[in-house]
This record gives structure tokens, sequence and C-alpha cells, in this order.
């Protein structure tokens, strides 16, 4: 999936246990650990902004976009242009 999940960062950076956030997000430890492993298909805003609250973060500091290897492919057949010039 092309979305990283990065709240093992900000849970070290926090100093903070798996199991305190999910109490502190209201969520339980099960469904945070299948976000936290990027098998999630969907997180609610209001999740999101409770998990940004508790860190103390910004969305961006929990997600981000990584392309897959098949669209950088496509995208270079498509183009003609590749990473190296």
């Amino acid at each position: 999936m092309p979305i990283a999940v990065d709240i093992d960062v900000m849970l070290a950076r926090r100093k903070m246990s798996v199991g305190e956030l999910a109490d502190r997000v209201g969520i339980t430890p099960a469904n945070l650990a299948v976000l936290k492993n990027g098998r999630a298909k969907a997180v609610r805003f209001a999740t999101l902004a409770a998990l940004c609250e508790v860190l103390r973060c910004q969305p961006g500091d929990l997600l981000r976009w990584e392309a897959e290897e098949a669209t950088v492919a496509e995208a270079t057949e498509a183009t003609g242009v590749t990473s190296d010039g």
C-alpha cells in the first residue's frame, strides 16, 4: 500500500507504549495494531485527530505516501523520464 504509517516513530519519540496510546485515544490495542502495522484500509478523521492530540503531532507525522514500484515503473515507461535524469 502506498500509504505508510509511522505511529511507531512517534511512540518512540514520546516514550509511550501501544497500550497506553490505545487507552488514551479510546481504541482497542488490536485496532491500533492493525493501523500501526499498515493493515488498515481506512482511518476515521476522529481517530486520526485523537492520535495527533495524544502524540502532540501533525497527521503528516503519522502518515506518508510512498510510491509503489509498479507505479514508478509505469510512469517511467509512459514518460521516458528516469529518476537519474
